[in-house]
């Protein structure tokens, strides 16, 4: 069982800049990181884009049942209304999975980017990371997800295996891309591949919720605690 822990996860969500609106709402772990290096908020300006700040990293990101719960019942429901697509890389794509996993339809995208989905067999050099086997354990249990999902993945890299076998578990695509584990290469990675997701969630939105506006969460935002 996972030690009690306070999670407060800052987030900065900013509206949409340029018409048309898209009822979609993207949010990022290492937001602050991800609008340095690739400027989400500029890139896809359609979307309200929500910035999270990692906090404690390691502890929170790496398959954290704590976290898992704050993420979808603290902070989410305080997103503006619409599908809300997940965007995260490394560790912080393992807790967008991992949060999904526990708490089924939070997320309606998931944009996961150089997962760390450590394997005993694949990843045994990572033996010493403090909460390794926390994520052994989700890993091995990992099944499909009900939301769409797409994984990229620099081929360089050592998560390139455990990505190809996380992609293989949830019947999923794998974007293999050219680089290694850096923002970089994840920024690299998220046109045309993200825009798609993002076009594809709203559309589902569009057909599914066009008679059932009050379906999706209220409108609010701010910092979350649990």
């Amino acid at each position: 069982m996972a030690r009690d822990i306070s999670v407060t996860i800052q987030s900065r969500i900013v509206p949409p800049s340029v018409p048309p609106v898209s009822e979609t709402v993207l949010l990022a772990h290492d937001g602050p990181e991800y609008e340095r290096v690739a400027g989400l908020t500029g890139r896809f300006p359609h979307e309200h884009v929500a910035l999270l700040s990692p906090g404690s990293r390691n502890e929170w990101y790496s398959a954290n049942p704590a976290y898992a719960t704050a993420l979808t019942h603290n902070v989410l429901p305080k997103l503006p209304p619409g599908p809300v697509v997940g965007l995260g890389a490394s560790l912080g794509a393992l807790a967008l999975l991992h949060a999904e996993t526990r708490h089924p339809g939070s997320f309606a995208g998931l944009f996961l980017q150089s997962g760390s989905f450590f394997t005993a067999e694949l990843d045994p050099q990572e033996a010493g990371f403090p909460w390794y086997r926390r994520i052994l354990a989700f890993v091995q249990r990992a099944r499909p997800v009900r939301s769409r999902v797409v994984l990229t993945c620099g081929k360089d890299e050592e998560n390139l295996l455990n990505n190809r076998a996380m992609a293989a578990r949830l019947g999923v695509p794998l974007l293999e891309v050219p680089g290694g584990h850096s923002m970089t290469t994840w920024r690299d990675a998220l046109d045309p591949h993200l825009h798609r997701l993002l076009q594809e969630v709203n559309d589902d939105h569009v057909r599914t919720h066009r008679d059932d506006p009050a379906a999706d969460h209220p409108d609010a935002g701010g910092t979350a605690v649990v």
